[in-house]
């Protein structure tokens, strides 16, 4: 992304607001739908909103990581520990997807997508919106942690968000074994803020990083400009071509495992 796209990303027009607007009254009607009589412990509408919130990001995640590892020509030429870390993101967020639509009881409101020009052919493109993702994946989920209205909801979104943080490491993990178009390898990597940050090293982050974050809606404006085909435009994205989600099985253990529930 230019510098002017990435300030479009991360500054809205009054027309991306009112989608914005438009995307929180789905999420908010949507959990309506399910808030009749609660008995004490059950999921507010706030939860609800937080988890279909996520499973937009998720289904986003997966369908980025499935287009990396299917159709990004430096995937191939990467070391195979580095492609086995793409590989096991995959699974990881497919994971959390499913662990998220098995509270909501429905699948995410968005499956296409829509991506930054040049987005999959160009590796330096590839890795900064995969940071950025990954930068917004984190401050959402701390909203979560800050926001859920029972501590099980607060310590999954807590262990939710430790794996998006590998994620971002990993991206800037394997920057160095990519070459961009000039032939050179990736030593810098610009996410969400804007600002190119040096590779080295990987894990620059003493603290996750809120963005600023206090409410889900904050967090969906990011989601934005890959859901919506006029913040999209507005974004200097690819509207001439949209990616579908395709879920799969995950081959990781079942996440409910070792937490039981969602719910408190």
């Amino acid at each position: 992304m230019t510098d002017e796209n990435r300030r479009k990303f991360l500054q809205r027009t009054s027309g991306t607001a009112m989608g914005i607007g438009a995307l929180m009254t789905l999420t908010r009607r949507e959990a309506s739908a399910d808030d009749g009589d609660k008995d004490e412990g059950d999921l507010t509408q706030g939860d609800i909103q937080i988890l279909i919130a996520a499973e937009i990001a998720e289904a986003l995640a997966v369908t980025t990581y499935t287009n990396i590892i299917n159709a990004a020509p430096f995937f191939t030429r990467l070391a195979s520990d580095d492609q086995g870390y793409l590989k096991a993101a995959l699974q990881e967020e497919m994971s959390h997807y499913l662990l998220e639509k098995s509270v909501t009881q429905q699948d995410s409101p968005f499956t296409k997508f829509f991506y930054p020009q040049n987005m999959f052919t160009n590796a330096q493109v590839t890795l900064n919106t995969l940071v950025t993702l990954e930068d917004a994946f984190i401050a959402a989920y701390l909203v979560g942690v800050r926001r859920f209205s029972n501590n099980d909801l607060k310590v999954t979104a807590a262990r939710i968000m430790g794996i998006e943080s590998d994620h971002r490491t990993l991206a800037r993990v394997v920057a160095p074994g990519v070459s961009t178009l000039d032939g050179g390898p990736i030593e810098h990597v610009t996410g969400i803020q804007g600002v190119a940050e040096d590779v080295d090293p990987p894990n620059n982050n003493g603290y996750e990083r809120t963005l600023g974050l206090t409410q889900i809606q904050q967090a969906v404006n990011a989601l934005l400009p890959f859901v919506d085909p006029g913040a999209a435009l507005a974004a200097g994205f690819d509207t001439t071509k949209s990616f579908p989600f395709e879920p799969f099985t995950p081959a990781l253990p079942s996440p409910l495992g070792d937490f039981h529930s969602f719910k408190g």
